[in-house]
């Protein structure tokens, strides 16, 4: 019956979600709830808020060896916001198929430009070799979507993420799913209540992803 009652409110977050224009107030409003969008081939928008949840734990967070030296050697040039329309950009065609459609572009490209969603780029000889995406709200970064054109660069700018939000006193990494890369980089599995609860807490604070002015 538990989840027979979960899987009713669930539908009906969707069925509220999908009858309101989608805007950016909409999904900074749905992140603060546990619910984040992702697009369709044919254009609509579903809504997602999975238990459990994966996080990365800043407090937890280790990396492979090899990778830190990488990343401490200097062999990537590591920026944010440089270029947040090619971050989206290759988010979105170096996987194949994508959620990432027109409509999920056109809001996070106003998130972009509203303060709320961030990029982080690797470059690599001067080029763009990688990134990551994501959405800030308080001392949260909820993850989207990352790339890489050159070895490790994926990588390296997670780390980099992670020792910014840690500068920066965020307390909440939401990666959405596990995947196996995100285990190699000790993401972990949580419960959608014991992920709300750190939402709640993080969502209150007064971080700042970075020092821009709007």
């Amino acid at each position: 019956m538990k989840k027979l009652a979960e899987f009713i409110r669930n539908l009906l977050q969707q069925l509220k979600l999908m009858n309101q224009p989608f805007t950016p107030q909409l999904v900074i409003a749905a992140y603060t709830q546990a619910i984040f969008p992702m697009g369709n081939d044919d254009g609509t928008i579903n809504w997602y808020s999975p238990d459990p949840r994966c996080i990365i734990d800043l407090d937890d967070f280790h990396a492979p060896k090899r990778l830190m030296r990488t990343y401490r050697s200097g062999k990537f040039e590591m920026r944010v916001n440089s270029a947040w329309s090619e971050v989206l950009e290759r988010c979105g065609t170096e996987h194949g198929s994508t959620w990432i459609s027109g409509d999920i572009v056109r809001v996070y490209t106003q998130l972009h430009e509203m303060g709320f969603a961030h990029s982080v780029e690797a470059y690599y000889k001067g080029e763009l070799a990688g990134g990551l995406y994501g959405v800030a709200i308080g001392g949260a970064f909820m993850g989207e979507s990352m790339f890489h054109l050159v070895t490790d660069a994926s990588k390296v700018s997670l780390v980099y993420l992670v020792e910014r939000m840690r500068e920066r006193k965020f307390v909440l990494l939401d990666s959405q799913y596990m995947t196996e890369h995100l285990g190699t980089l000790s993401a972990k599995l949580i419960s959608k209540s014991a992920y709300i609860r750190r939402l709640n807490e993080a969502i209150q604070l007064p971080c700042r992803f970075d020092d821009r002015q709007y």
